[in-house]
């Protein structure tokens, strides 16, 4: 069903390379690794994960085969092996959903919710997996993209509502292209045009690809790393179509970064817009805003946990203290909807009509 060369699994998995460990933001306890080839992500299961997922498999196949641009997990393989002296380990393996030659600069595990979803300054390096109140980005794209985006997110998370899955996050990676042009200010919203082109490359007076830009923005250049290499192989569906002529539809391309095709969680460009704080900037008639071009890679990760008696019991205690909405257990129904509402609102906003 996922176009899997069962050689190249085994050779991935089990090959003389061996595996590579790496750390998880997560609470579970389980123990991750990662192929030598970055195509597979490797994790142990306790026995009630276990359970979960076979219990779900026959649904979650369904699932898959009929959405297949899904931003789910994707399972390839079970396995248990047993150790010497008699311990039994039981393993998943799941596609690398950061399966790309490009460099991924900032991870986030996105769940909705906001109690003890930030982290200690301390702890953070360049490889951390950032949470929901780390984020200061907002990220628009193309109106078509975000409408298949939120369709599909819509459909994971009825289903995953459908089997009584909660705590589930959207991993979200970000790769920073280089935005060479963008260094203009932006005048005040009673001066400005709902739209402005960016300059050629070849020829600085043509007009080039136009932007949507929201109110009163500071386009600032980072990430001066100019990137044209082709992507690692990605497991994923069908590659998106944007727009059609005469006849012919033209595939969704992604312009200065070797013809990446873009699909659902794969490649797909992005602008991120970050405002700038108040004590950096001169008093200003309009907000100020930093804006970078990104690539975005994302997937749903974390579909094994159901909603039992003692998520039941936990939800009881935690909302005696905090706010029941901020916390991360609740019911299905309940989770699914701020998960989609966090995801419209927070995340991936429409653009503002100027």
């Amino acid at each position: 069903m996922f176009k899997l060369d069962a050689a190249e699994y085994m050779m991935s998995i089990c090959g003389d390379s061996g595996l590579r460990d790496i750390s998880s933001p997560g609470k579970s306890g389980s123990i991750f690794f990662l192929s030598q080839d970055d195509r597979f992500v490797i994790k142990t299961l306790k026995k009630y994960e276990l359970k979960v997922m076979l219990n779900m498999l026959p649904k979650y196949y369904h699932h898959v085969g009929s959405y297949e641009n899904t931003l789910i997990t994707k399972f390839f393989g079970l396995h248990r092996i047993t150790l010497r002296g008699g311990k039994k380990v039981r393993f998943v393996v799941m596609g690398n959903m950061f399966c790309t030659e490009l460099h991924i600069h900032r991870r986030y595990d996105l769940k909705g919710s906001s109690q003890g979803r930030y982290t200690k300054e301390e702890k953070i390096n360049s490889n951390t997996t950032l949470k929901d109140l780390d984020l200061k980005y907002e990220f628009h794209m193309d109106k078509k993209l975000r409408e298949s985006l939120f369709k599909q997110i819509s459909l994971d998370c009825m289903f995953l509502e459908s089997q009584h899955i909660i705590d589930y996050s959207l991993l979200l990676g970000l790769h920073f292209r280089a935005p060479e042009n963008l260094k203009a200010l932006v005048e005040p919203p009673r001066l400005m045009q709902p739209q402005f082109s960016l300059p050629s490359e070849d020829d600085p007076h043509k007009q080039g690809e136009q932007l949507i830009i929201p109110k009163g923005l500071l386009l600032v250049a980072h990430e001066p790393s100019f990137v044209n290499t082709a992507p690692g192989p990605h497991i994923r569906g069908n590659t998106l179509r944007a727009y059609s002529i005469g006849d012919k539809e033209v595939d969704l391309l992604l312009p200065g970064t070797a013809r990446l095709r873009v699909q659902l969680g794969v490649n797909m460009p992005a602008q991120a817009t970050r405002k700038v704080q108040e004590d950096k900037v001169e008093e200003s008639e309009v907000e100020l805003f930093e804006v970078y071009d990104v690539v975005l890679y994302m997937g749903i990760i974390d579909i094994l946990q159901e909603y039992t008696v003692k998520k039941k019991l936990e939800h009881a205690c935690k909302s005696l203290q905090y706010d029941p909405m901020t916390i991360s257990v609740v019911k299905p129904k309940t989770y699914a909807e701020r998960f989609i509402s966090f995801m419209e609102k927070k995340v991936f906003p429409e653009p503002e009509t100027p």
